[in-house]
């Protein structure tokens, strides 16, 4: 499902990421680690089809990946730190819009804001939230929404311990459902959990 072959990407004059082998199944969960400024968010965007890389090539469901296609967007899922919501928008709201978006029936909203621990603030607009809340209503709608893969750059930001275990949840159920799953991340639960470990240095 997720595929990349000899990948190299430059940094000025020096290669981030060189000669990268990497691959993930579908129902597989792979974790990125290494220091801040190796190359994790480099790889994430080269997954997603922000980022050409110099060498080598990627590969999402066979097909080269591209953030401007519809049937692209359609099965590749994608929080990254800059992610946003509507801050005008109620969670409810938020899933009504996801909803349309895609033309599908996601389950039953006030069992889903609930189970991100959000039930309290169902009817209250995201701009009142606080970095925590927004960031579990990010997760939502990044999982809620149909998806083949899904690419998570440091989601455990700003969550608090019971954030942290629902995250590991979320992710658990989506290679479940048979999603190809790619972490960034420096939370240690996910990496016993994953089913491989890519290390950057």
């Amino acid at each position: 499902m997720v595929d990349a072959r000899g990948l190299g990407v430059k940094a000025g004059d020096l290669w981030l990421l060189e000669d990268l082998d990497f691959s993930v199944d579908p129902g597989e969960c792979a974790v990125l680690v290494g220091p801040n400024g190796v190359g994790k968010s480099t790889l994430m965007r080269c997954l997603y089809g922000m980022q050409q890389p110099q060498r080598g090539r990627v590969l999402i469901d066979g097909a080269k990946p591209d953030e401007r296609s519809v049937s692209f967007r359609r099965k590749v899922s994608v929080l990254f730190d800059d992610s946003d919501f509507f801050a005008e928008l109620t969670p409810l709201q938020h899933l009504e819009l996801l909803s349309g978006s895609f033309g599908e029936d996601l389950g039953d909203f006030e069992e889903l804001i609930a189970d991100a621990g959000l039930a309290e603030r169902a009817r209250v607009t995201a701009g009142h939230f606080s970095a925590g809340q927004r960031r579990r209503l990010l997760l939502l709608g990044v999982t809620a929404r149909p998806h083949r893969v899904l690419l998570l750059d440091e989601p455990e930001r700003a969550l608090d311990t019971e954030g942290k275990e629902w995250l590991v949840d979320l992710i658990s159920r989506s290679t479940s459902a048979g999603a190809a799953v790619v972490v960034a991340t420096h939370h240690q639960p996910l990496l016993d959990t994953a089913d491989s470990v890519l290390e950057l240095w």
